[in-house]
């Protein structure tokens, strides 16, 4: 009857010798648990099952290495918590998945929008407008900085984070550039 591996044991196997059947154990050991905590965090089964197979590709691949202090290795014992540690590489991708799969529906969505534009939107008159009414003169007596702000948040439909990101402002500048901008809009239009 072999000897149960410490998880130190098992992680350096696996770093050090690419020993399959440790990692094998490894996996045997935590992917339960993982899978568990993971769908307590996301309803999305699919997306759970595919962070704990990218977490433990990362340790197989050593892209994500475990530290051991001297006196812990010596001991036999894993003084990170191989628990944790794969709970914190887990979490990471799943923050990244979910931001992934935010995108990719925003995407879809939009995609879904431009398929079905048989009729014409309530934006797309507004935007007539614009090319020809007072607003397209009201627009164009904003400033520079007034008027990317309302193309990234109104007509590009961007979060306030997001515009921040794309114009390289602060998000609180954002805020104020749009409240700014609306106000200058309504009094050249009241």
């Amino acid at each position: 009857m072999s000897e149960t591996r410490s998880d130190g044991e098992l992680l350096r196997a696996v770093a050090e010798d690419a020993d399959r059947r440790a990692f094998e154990e490894l996996y045997r050991r935590y992917a339960p648990w993982l899978t568990a905590r993971m769908r307590g965090r996301c309803a999305d089964a699919g997306i759970v099952d595919d962070v704990v197979q990218e977490t433990f590709l990362a340790v197989w691949r050593g892209t994500a290495r475990y530290r051991q202090d001297a006196a812990d290795a010596a001991a036999g014992g894993a003084r990170g918590d191989a628990a944790g540690w794969l709970w914190r590489i887990a979490s990471r991708r799943l923050i990244d998945a979910l931001r992934g799969a935010g995108a990719r529906g925003r995407l879809r969505q939009t995609l879904a929008r431009l398929r079905h534009r048989d009729e014409v939107s309530a934006e797309e008159h507004v935007l007539a407008g614009v090319e020809h009414g007072d607003l397209a003169g009201a627009l164009v007596r904003l400033s520079p900085e007034l008027r990317a702000v309302l193309q990234a948040t109104v007509v590009d439909g961007l979060t306030t984070r997001e515009a921040a990101v794309l114009l390289g402002i602060p998000p609180g500048t954002v805020k104020t550039r749009a409240m700014r901008a609306r106000k200058q809009l309504r009094e050249a239009l009241a």
